[in-house]
């Protein structure tokens, strides 16, 4: 097992700032604080080798917990074994054995050309000559950065420099990356060329990698398994095939019709219709697809139909939209 979380707590004491010059002097000397809980009780297993998509709405835990799993912040309650580290109280340790790219900060210096980067991390983390030559040629050869190698990392577009930081973090070939937000601002080639990368890396070294992520199509393309979290607790934790079926509970019909007509069923609803073709939205719980698809050809002029079953990004959107109603 190369993650394990237990009943994992993270709590943060947030001062309550009060109006008034009498309640700012009063707050140097005795403050009220309320007490936030950014993860909480949670517990969940990584075995080597898989891609997981950890995802949530802004504030649910995410960044929280990959700061205690890359050492950074310390659990209130709880425990964590990384590879067989307390990343919290063995911080070199565990350094050496994660990779970690943030999407909004990068490890690249501004001046420096990526190959005196590379050299500067090799000494940084001790690589031998071999393995550096090695790794330095593979990523530079997968991840397609042989034109701008010897640029200036401020000539770089965003990009060339994301591409850049995920090479550095792969350079001493650590166990496990985290990856926030790693397409964050990025084109359609490049984020295309960033999956192709995780997923060689991960097919050639087996390293488990840890995506977080608010383009859905960086989860469906690159992982296999997703932990979902709101409010500091996880509402799932499985299989990506088996999400969309446990709280996919939707579907869309899409057909074209020989005539205008009226579309009117309890359980159905016409979205938009455009001339002769109509986008109808229906419950599976309410009106199974064979049933309905069979009442419309039966009530109606049919010449074409599809279904559109709900994908991951429809399914997440509904869920975040009703967790936000019940807060």
């Amino acid at each position: 097992m190369m993650i394990e979380a237990t009943n994992l707590t993270k709590d943060f004491k947030i001062p309550i700032v009060k109006d008034g010059f009498m309640n700012k002097v009063k707050s140097l000397f005795a403050r009220d604080y309320i007490i936030k809980h950014a993860v909480d009780n949670i517990s969940f297993h990584i075995d080597e080798g898989e891609l997981v998509g950890y995802v949530g709405p802004n504030g649910a835990g995410k960044s929280t917990t990959i700061k205690m799993l890359s050492g950074i912040l310390s659990p209130t309650s709880g425990s964590i074994l990384v590879d067989g580290i307390i990343p919290y109280e063995n911080r070199t340790a565990n350094a050496m054995k994660i990779g970690v790219v943030f999407g909004q900060r990068s490890q690249l210096y501004w001046d420096l050309p990526m190959k005196d980067t590379f050299l500067l991390h090799k000494k940084m983390y001790e690589i031998e000559d071999g393995k550096f030559k090695r790794n330095v040629k593979l990523f530079i050869d997968i991840m397609q950065m042989e034109k701008f190698v010897d640029q200036p990392i401020r000539q770089l577009s965003l990009g060339q420099k994301m591409r850049a930081n995920i090479a550095l973090s792969l350079l001493h070939e650590p166990k496990i990356v985290y990856l926030d937000e790693p397409t964050i601002g990025l084109d359609i080639v490049a984020k295309n060329r960033i999956r192709e990368c995780i997923r060689e890396i991960n097919r050639q070294s087996h390293t488990t990698f840890i995506l977080t992520s608010h383009d859905m199509d960086d989860i469906e393309q690159v992982c296999n398994r997703l932990i979902m979290i709101n409010h500091g607790v996880i509402c799932y934790n499985g299989a990506l095939s088996d999400f969309t079926n446990e709280f996919g509970d939707s579907y869309r019909i899409v057909a074209r019709l020989g005539s205008a007509s009226v579309v009117e069923h309890a359980c159905m609803t016409v979205e938009v219709h455009d001339e002769f073709v109509y986008t109808i939205s229906c419950k599976k719980t309410l009106v199974p697809v064979a049933e309905a698809v069979s009442w419309l050809t039966s009530h109606y002029d049919v010449r074409e139909i599809s279904i559109q079953e709900s994908d991951v990004e429809s399914i997440l959107r509904d869920l975040y939209e009703r967790s936000e109603c019940s807060l």
